[in-house]
């Protein structure tokens, strides 16, 4: 099975409900590939080694029709394989995650959705910004 990285099989990280259900093809191209491997290996493996534990995948690569059927953001850093949705199981697990990340990695957009519902952290190769948002 090909793996974005240690943790991150390439199934996880393109599988969507919405995909299967609307027959929508969910397959990044080379660039987006490579930008998956660099957020896996930039965010994602630092934080699950410090976790110690499994985090689940909500969302991670979208293509453009897949993105519009869940209503993203239309220039929504998924479409580019740029970020990725998270979640330990429960808001007091995610703001963990949220706190470190936010201390301890490289970042664009780190993102507390929902009263820790989930935690969208994206990595910008180009344009890092260390923005942090709060979505309600």
């Amino acid at each position: 099975m090909e793996k974005i990285s240690n943790h991150i099989s390439f199934k996880e990280a393109t599988y969507s409900n919405t995909a299967l259900d609307k027959g929508i093809s969910n397959e990044p191209n080379a660039e987006q590939l490579s930008n998956m491997k660099r957020v896996a290996e930039l965010v994602f493996e630092p934080l699950r080694a410090w976790y110690g534990k499994p985090i689940k995948i909500n969302s991670f690569f979208r293509s453009e029709k897949l993105n519009v059927a869940v209503g993203g953001a239309k220039n929504s850093d998924h479409k580019f394989g740029r970020a990725i949705d998270i979640s330990a199981g429960s808001k007091v697990e995610n703001k963990k995650l949220f706190d470190w990340l936010k201390a301890n990695i490289e970042y664009d957009q780190l993102i507390n959705e929902y009263d820790y519902r989930w935690v969208h952290v994206s990595y910008n190769i180009n344009k890092n910004r260390k923005q942090v948002l709060v979505i309600k």
